[in-house]
């Protein structure tokens, strides 16, 4: 039933993803004398002749969202920005840009830091544990520190070294590994991409940004061009928050980086900018930068390797001789004058310049929406067992937000205590049977705020003793000791609901500014008409915790 015209569009395809596969990339990764293939040469120089790049307004999103339809290669479109952006934003000559490259370059080979993700993409020789290397680092990096990745990364590496070895486990494994981590969606989708490499592509990993963005699932823009980039030495930039901070200070752009036409000029910049000798070094260099220098609230100017060529720094200076009076007239510092109309690049006239931000006048962000606040109750349920106590957990639909954890039993914030302590005390004895009403304690609650939730638990506790104990249960059910419960697939929320039961810590905060505890004595009652968490609990309705901009806590 296929015709002509769709069995030869197939074959074109899958003929340019084998040569693409096979063709041998003669880059080495780490190395300041990397010699780039000729069409990777031709690109670059095509890059240079063309500084403005003209992505699409869904390539030009900064964040990643993983819950993004997956396998869709988005193709570039026709956008024409000069008659909206001045120059002054803009890297005019070959020497300029020569001048940032090698600083940043030298800088970060003097201060990167020693970070396991590089050490094994400088040290791997093999291309597609190389790729599968950077590809886990990026996917945890998203939306999280380093200093909490470095430890999740080790032992992620050290259980699946391989994409074969990730592709042969279980769920269940996945997300007892990145418990704790947030936007479990992320690790789902990251052995979901394994396990189509190993079945569908032989085992190999695509070795173009493109083809690595149109074949795995949850791979984006940026995640695809930072493997590309470091693993096979591809030149092309790449955007993330640290480049777009950075980018947006060196060129004063004070726009929202995230509307579609600021976007689109960032992409254009950093495949500008980005070393065809060195492109997984630059596209490292300039997440560095963002990172330990220019930082979003108190840049260190004075240590930054392209201070002179900042524009947001000049602009700082402009700004100081004209509040200090000290000069007659204008200073000559160059600023941005576009031919017609509002520049839409520069500061918004509803936010003019603010003296005392400085070089953190440069992005402006706009305001983010707040969470939807939402509630609900859950219950501790603990039997004695025969290696000592035990606790009951059931497992979230495999699909939706937090997919396949495990959880305390739970049910929907209800108006009164009365009907609150009857629907919950229903739902406990779905999974385990009769229980006694009475023993039934309120103790406290636990706020948790996930990408776009802020969920309120109010936490109730309810031990068994002095009767027989649960032996079996219903599929998606089980018994863990306490031991069991730390080392599961559980996420953070529930680890602070247990050390409310635990009595560890009544009645204070847990020193997240995501997640609180109080006692009964300290806590708000929840107001009248709050949004129910039907979507949140019931098996039947899914949501992703990834839905979010640059992607997904």
């Amino acid at each position: 039933g296929e015709s002509l015209i769709q069995r030869l569009s197939r074959d074109c395809i899958l003929s340019q993803y084998k040569n693409a596969i096979m063709r041998k990339p003669r880059a080495a990764v780490g190395s300041g004398h990397r010699k780039q293939a000729a069409s990777q040469e031709g690109r670059q120089k095509h890059a240079k002749n063309n500084s403005q790049a003209k992505p699409s307004a869904c390539d030009g999103m900064i964040a990643e969202c993983p819950g993004a339809p997956a396998g869709l290669a988005r193709q570039p479109e026709e956008v024409v920005l000069q008659a909206s952006v001045s120059s002054y934003h803009l890297f005019r000559d070959i020497a300029e840009v020569t001048a940032f490259r090698g600083s940043l370059l030298s800088w970060y080979d003097q201060e990167k830091r020693d970070l396991p993700w590089r050490r094994r993409a400088e040290d791997e020789m093999d291309l597609d544990r190389r790729a599968y290397a950077v590809w886990v680092s990026e996917v945890m990096l998203q939306q999280t520190q380093v200093a909490t990745v470095i430890n999740y990364y080790t032992g992620w590496m050290q259980k699946w070294p391989t994409l074969q070895d990730l592709a042969s486990a279980s769920l269940e494994e996945v997300n007892q590994l990145w418990a704790g981590l947030g936007y479990y969606s992320r690790g789902r989708r990251l052995q979901e991409g394994a396990r189509k490499v190993v079945e569908e592509l032989g085992g190999h990993m695509p070795r173009t940004a493109e083809t690595l963005q149109q074949l795995l699932p949850g791979v984006g823009r940026y995640t695809a061009g930072a493997i590309a980039s470091i693993a096979f030495g591809q030149a092309t930039g790449v955007v993330d928050g640290n480049v777009a901070r950075v980018l947006c200070r060196v060129r004063a752009i004070g726009a929202d980086p995230s509307s579609t036409l600021v976007s689109q000029q960032l992409w254009g910049l950093a495949q500008q900018l980005v070393d065809p000798a060195r492109p997984g070094d630059f596209n490292q260099a300039a997440m560095e930068l963002g990172a330990t220098v220019c930082t979003p609230q108190r840049p260190l100017c004075s240590q930054c390797p392209v201070e002179s060529l900042c524009r947001a720094r000049q602009r700082v200076e402009r700004e100081q001789l004209l509040a200090s009076r000290s000069l007659s007239g204008s200073p000559d510092v160059e600023e941005c004058a576009p031919n017609t109309g509002q520049c839409h690049l520069c500061l918004p006239p509803s936010e003019p310049w603010d003296q005392t931000l400085g070089v953190v006048n440069f992005p402006r962000k706009a305001s983010r929406k707040p969470p939807r606040e939402e509630s609900s109750a859950t219950c501790v349920l603990e039997q004695p067992g025969a290696l000592g106590a035990q606790i009951l957990l059931v497992q979230r639909p495999n699909s939706g937000l937090l997919a396949g954890l495990w959880e305390f039993p739970s049910v929907t914030w209800e108006p009164s205590e009365q009907l609150q302590r009857k629907a919950l005390l229903q739902e406990l004895q779905r999974w385990a049977g009769p229980l006694p009403a009475t023993r039934l304690r309120h103790l406290g609650e636990v706020v948790h705020t996930f990408s776009h939730i802020k969920l309120t638990y109010q936490v109730y506790g309810l031990a068994l003793e002095g009767q027989t104990p649960v032996t079996t249960v219903p599929p998606g059910a089980r018994w863990l000791t306490q031991e069991e419960f730390h080392t599961a697939a559980v996420s953070t929320a529930m680890k602070k609901v247990f050390r409310v039961y635990q009595g560890q810590q009544p009645g204070t905060c847990m020193g997240s500014k995501r997640s609180q505890v109080s006692s009964p004595c300290s806590r708000k009652k929840p107001r009248m008409g709050q949004q129910v968490l039907d979507n949140f609990f019931r098996s039947h309705i899914s949501t992703d915790a990834h839905s979010l901009n640059s992607a997904a806590q």
